[in-house]
This record gives C-alpha cells, sequence and structure tokens, in this order.
C-alpha cells in the first residue's frame, strides 16, 4: 500500500503532470525524498513511475565524514598554533636574554653576557654585536676606574703639601690674617670633599652621600664671597637676591660643586661691569639656588641644549671653555635627586635655577 501523499504523486503521474525537481535536496534538510513520472507511449500515458529514497544512510555517512574532517582540522590546527608558538619562542627567547643581559649591565654587573648560538642567524649577529660592545664598555670602566685611582693619588699628595704650607704659612703671619688662613683652610677641606665625591662618581657612578641639613641661602652667600675676587678682576659685581634662610636636606658637597660650576659659567660669560645675582628661594616643595647674568643670553633652543657636553654657542666660541660647566653640574645635582634648568631672563642675560626637591617635608 502506497502512503497517501506518494498515491496523490502517483495520480498526478498518470494524468501526465510531470513532476517539480526540488531546489536542492540534502540529506541531513529531510527524511526520505519521493518523485512520480509519468510514462509516456505515443503520446499517451501508459504509467507512471515513483521512485522513493530513504536519507537516513546518507545522512550518518555525511555526518560521519564531517565530523572527520573536523577532527582532522582541528588536530592541524592545535599543530599549527603549537609548532608557531615553539617557532617564535625560539625567534625571541634571544631578544629576551638580550634585555635581562642590558639590565644587568644597567645594574652594574658588567660582565654579563649573551649565548651567541641560539636563535636564528640575524639575532645571532646580534649577541656577538651585542657582547662586543659590552666587552668594550667594560675596558672603558676599568680604564676610568684605573684613572680615577691614578688620579686620587695624583692630586691628594699636591693637595695635602699645599695644605701643609699654608699651615706653616699660618704661623708666621699675625692675627690679622687668621680670617683669611681659615678660609683658605675651609677651601682647602672642601677641594677634599669635592675630589673625594667626583672619584666616588668616576669609580662607580655614585657617591657615598653626606646628606645633612643645609641652609640654601647661607651657602649660596658663602660661594658668592668665594668667587668675588674672581668676578672683581673682570668689573662683575656679585650681589645676593632671593629669601635670608632656605633649608633643605641635601648633599653639601654635590650642590657647592654644582653651585661653583654654575657661578664659573656665569662669570666668564658675562660682559666686564655687568652684575651677578646669586640666592635662593623656596617653592612649595621645591628649593630653588638661582644665578642670574646679564650676559646675552640664550635662545630657547640653546637653553635646552645648554647642559649637554661639549656644547657650546657659536657666538661665544672666542672665550676659553671645554663646554662640560652646566653638564657636569646637572650631573651632579642628578645624583641627589635635583636637577638644572636653563632659561632666558626677563631683561636679557641667563637664569640658571638649581632645584632640589624638599626632603623635610612628607
Amino acid at each position: 500500500m502506497l502512503a497517501e501523499e506518494d498515491a496523490e504523486r502517483v495520480r498526478l503521474a498518470l494524468s501526465g503532470r510531470r513532476a517539480e525537481q526540488p531546489a536542492a535536496v540534502y540529506p541531513w534538510t529531510v527524511a526520505d525524498a519521493a518523485l512520480a513520472e509519468p510514462v509516456f507511449d505515443d503520446g499517451d500515458v501508459i504509467g507512471a513511475v515513483l521512485v522513493a529514497g530513504d536519507a537516513d544512510a546518507p545522512r550518518a555517512a555525511i555526518l560521519q565524514q564531517l565530523l572527520l574532517i573536523s577532527a582532522i582540522a582541528l588536530v592541524l590546527i592545535a599543530l599549527g598554533v603549537l609548532l608557531v608558538f615553539r617557532l617564535a619562542r625560539w625567534v625571541l627567547s634571544p631578544v629576551g636574554r638580550l634585555d635581562e643581559a642590558m639590565v644587568a649591565i644597567e645594574r652594574g654587573e658588567m660582565d654579563a653576557r649573551v649565548a651567541e648560538d641560539a636563535g636564528p642567524p640575524e639575532l645571532r649577529r646580534m649577541a656577538r654585536v651585542f657582547n662586543g660592545m659590552a666587552d668594550q664598555i667594560e675596558r672603558v670602566m676599568t680604564r676610568q676606574q684605573e684613572f680615577a685611582l691614578n688620579a686620587s693619588h695624583e692630586l691628594r699628595n699636591p693637595l695635602n703639601a699645599l695644605l701643609l704650607r699654608v699651615e706653616h704659612l699660618a704661623t708666621g703671619l699675625g692675627r690679622e690674617w687668621d680670617d683669611d688662613v681659615e678660609e683658605t683652610r675651609e677651601e682647602g677641606r672642601r677641594m677634599t670633599r669635592i675630589l673625594e665625591t667626583l672619584l666616588g662618581l668616576a669609580r662607580g657612578g655614585r657617591t657615598d652621600s653626606t646628606i645633612s641639613a643645609v641652609d640654601l641661602a647661607t651657602l649660596a652667600a658663602r660661594r658668592l664671597d668665594a668667587w668675588r675676587d674672581v668676578a672683581g678682576q673682570r668689573g662683575i659685581s656679585l650681589q645676593t637676591s632671593g629669601e635670608s634662610s632656605v633649608m633643605s636636606v641635601t648633599d653639601r658637597t654635590i650642590v657647592e660643586s654644582a653651585l661653583d660650576a654654575v657661578i664659573d659659567n656665569a662669570v666668564k660669560y658675562s660682559p666686564e661691569g655687568s652684575g651677578i645675582e646669586i640666592g635662593a628661594e623656596r617653592s612649595g616643595d621645591v628649593c630653588r639656588v638661582t644665578v642670574r647674568d646679564h650676559g646675552p643670553g640664550l635662545t630657547p633652543e640653546q637653553a635646552a641644549a645648554a647642559t649637554d657636553r661639549f656644547w657650546r654657542n657659536a657666538d661665544t666660541q672666542d672665550t676659553p671653555g671645554s663646554g662640560l660647566g652646566l653638564a657636569i653640574a646637572s650631573d651632579l645635582l642628578e645624583t641627589v635627586g635635583g636637577e638644572l634648568t636653563v632659561s632666558s631672563a626677563d631683561g636679557g642675560g641667563l637664569l640658571v635655577s638649581l632645584l632640589l626637591h624638599d626632603r623635610t617635608r612628607p
């Protein structure tokens, strides 16, 4: 017995009507499929042919093939991802070792090196170049330390001999020379402290700083007095400015050395008969020691480059100098967490500021 739907298809076929072809038949969209076609003989319908098929078997076969293909694709993707990770690790591991070696050198471990037999050829060459550069830096640092030790020996002896001669001469001078002798002694002691500080910087890039409470206004006034005779030889007057007392917790020797470099620069480039104002002031949590001259000044671009090593203004090439004064002052201040700023002063000239963060406040 035919199902009612199949019987209807047969009746339509016997009436001469051809079955409509479906647009698309997929095993996973239908459970079964049936077509009824008329049979003609000289234009007369003599019968009908019914074709029926069950979609369960092809559906199962297609699903099985689909699952197999999906499993193979997932395995291939996993292998591809694993291969990519292994390849990336092989390529990037030398870069990681380079980064670790650079961090170690920055910490002062000058013997840090990188293996040259890992990674692609380009990174192996980079590793060889890095190791060569590290070797050269280590040699330069070693020579610098040796020079610092030699300089320590060569400079300490003449300085000690000079101080001994001052003490010997002081025994034959009257009481009216006591102030000058004491100032000379203080300058000798200060030179000894400066020498120790600079040698410490040369040896390890840092110093054993002696942090203490310092009145920056008093310090600036003392350095002004020490430079007054030198400035007076060129007719330059030195004047105090700012507040009468500015307390800060810092390294006195570092600040004195940096201030001397700035004053030397101001005296060197100020025109004869001009003046220089030196003083200290507080602005919030920042203590500022300023040196303001009335020289030719600098443009904003030149002021930004003034603290670079060996930089000199093209207009002052005839004045003796090496272009290291402000650079050294800037480096010294960085060791105590300070900074040096250079800007044009109102009314002409240059304003150099030594900025020190106040450690006495939370």
